[in-house]
């Protein structure tokens, strides 16, 4: 039996576009995966607060904004300090090309720009998250 993943869906910061996000997250929800939707207007503190509080097995950003850089890099230094730095990371948004290698050095498993297919993104979290 596949293992069910577990992803926290959250929009970090003052974006205010979430119709992506929402679309993202029935995508999951149709390939069989378990989304909790956090809204918008997420704070790190949030975002890492509600997945220890669900288990989740990914945390995953969407962010359109140009922040991506900063928030991953307090993102992944706040789950360090909670003590959840194995939890899987992906971000989808406006990611410029230039940019994904900096996000996979610093610890970002996944990345899917805008127009990313959703079988791309369901394979990878599949393939990533095994019992």
């Amino acid at each position: 039996m596949e293992k069910r993943i577990r992803i926290l869906i959250a929009k970090p910061g003052l974006d205010g576009h979430d119709r992506g996000a929402k679309v993202v997250a029935l995508a999951l929800r149709d390939a069989g995966m378990e989304v909790i939707y956090t809204g918008l207007h997420q704070t790190v503190d949030q975002i890492v607060n509600a997945a220890l509080q669900e288990d989740v097995d990914v945390i995953g950003l969407s962010i359109l904004s140009g922040t991506h850089i900063p928030i991953c890099q307090k993102l992944i230094k706040e789950m360090g300090e909670k003590g959840i730095s194995e939890k899987m990371v992906v971000v989808g948004g406006v990611i410029p090309e230039g940019d994904i290698q900096k996000l996979h050095g610093m610890g970002i498993k996944g990345v899917f720009p805008n127009g990313t297919a959703f079988d791309t993104m369901i394979k990878f979290l599949k393939e990533s998250i095994k019992e």
